[in-house]
């Protein structure tokens, strides 16, 4: 049986301050329609962290997952770079 294809977003930890959560902040470029200008948007994410071990300013990857409470379906993969 085979897993369909998850989401993968990659994104700034903006808050650690939940247990085994952390909140997740993926920005994005996009041309606005009219003036031709690219306008940064960005999305908050609550993810899975098993560990606790993300901190604020980590840049990492998540994963969409099935929902594990009422605002959390995506999981965290891995770290990519620690604060500084």
């Amino acid at each position: 049986m085979d897993r369909k294809l998850r989401k993968e977003r990659t994104g700034i930890v903006t808050s650690n301050k939940m247990e085994k959560s952390i909140v997740v902040m993926v920005e994005r470029k996009e041309k606005h329609p009219l003036y031709a200008k690219f306008v940064k948007k960005s999305n908050k994410f609550i993810a899975h962290d098993e560990e606790n071990t993300c901190n604020e300013g980590d840049k990492v990857r998540i994963m969409e997952t099935r929902p594990l409470s009422k605002s959390k379906n995506w999981r965290l993969v891995e770290i990519l770079e620690r604060a500084k």
